[in-house]
């Protein structure tokens, strides 16, 4: 049984709700709590709820991280505000009075060894945990991400080389990868080859069940906002590593972020190093993980 802490920026895109979803579904997960951070993360604290009731995990608890950026000197974009409102009218959800970050030490602290964090939005959050309790990075069990870019695969050439999660708070993701945590990094060379189309969509919504009908409503109003019948689901992946890690090939490096406002900001340089504290995932079993996510979320 894997323990896991789900830290999200639920609330911009359709991949957060999925990995929820999918963290959900999957009994081989104990989730501990989820946490919000970036921009409106009350915004995003309520929806995360509202998932959570839909699938009848009312008992996860949900803490509000932080809203800027860890130098508070970057502007914050995509804040929440585009998932508000699609999950039809929204009860006003109780969140945790306990701050995200406070939430993620007392838990790693607390479980030496024994927590996994699963951060699938910007690292402020993560950062500032391990600012504030260095001994979060040795007592972790380790940090699973949707971050970063090496292009160093067989798809280098169709990539961008800088990806949002980083390029929103380059100055959290140094501190964390600089850390010496032990890290998957699960960049865009693996999650822009797994997709869902409309066909995954309108089985979703036909199944009927409350959580997948709200998941097919987000991936429709993602789908229109792309202008695009097909999505990558960059955060499940995150999430399914903890199901099925053989569903990557990974290599050992050490990961350097650029973060000095040049436009090269946000890069993630992946140096292959036998003794670097990363896992970079290179290559993924598309088929494999697309039966994995599709078979937690319809499975009666």
């Amino acid at each position: 049984m894997e323990r896991i802490i789900i830290d999200t920026d639920i609330g911009s895109d359709v991949d957060d709700a999925m990995a929820l979803a999918l963290a959900m579904r999957s009994p081989e997960l104990t989730i501990e709590g989820v946490t919000t951070v970036y921009g409106d993360v009350e915004v995003r604290a309520q929806l995360a709820a509202e998932l959570l009731n839909l699938g009848s995990r009312s008992d996860v608890k949900v803490y509000k991280g932080l809203e800027q950026t860890i130098l508070q000197n970057r502007e914050v974009w995509w804040a929440g505000h585009e998932g508000e409102g699609v999950l039809g009218p929204q009860k006003e959800y109780q969140i945790e009075n306990l701050h995200a970050v406070d939430f993620i030490i007392k838990t790693v602290m607390e479980n030496p060894g024994e927590i996994t964090l699963v951060p699938i939005g910007p690292l402020t959050n993560i950062a500032a945990a391990i600012i504030r309790e260095p001994k979060v990075a040795k007592n972790v069990k380790k940090i699973i991400m949707m971050a970063g870019v090496t292009r160093l695969g067989d798809n280098a050439l169709s990539l961008p080389y800088i990806e949002h999660n980083i390029k929103c708070d380059p100055e959290a993701a140094s501190v964390v990868f600089g850390s010496g945590a032990p890290i998957t990094m699960v960049g865009l060379d693996v999650t822009m080859k797994v997709l869902i189309n409309k066909d995954d969509k309108n089985m979703l919504k036909e199944s009927g069940d409350p959580l997948n009908i709200a998941l097919s409503k987000l991936i429709e109003k993602w789908f229109e906002f792309i202008n695009m019948d097909y999505s990558a689901m960059h955060d499940p992946l995150a999430v399914s590593l903890l199901l099925d890690p053989a569903l990557v090939k990974t290599e050992k490096a050490k990961v350097i972020i650029e973060y000095d406002h040049r436009p090269v900001t946000g890069q993630t340089i992946a140096v292959l190093d036998p003794n670097g504290n990363v896992d970079v995932c290179l290559d993924v079993e598309s088929e494999t993980f697309n039966r994995l996510l599709l078979g937690k979320l319809l499975e009666k």
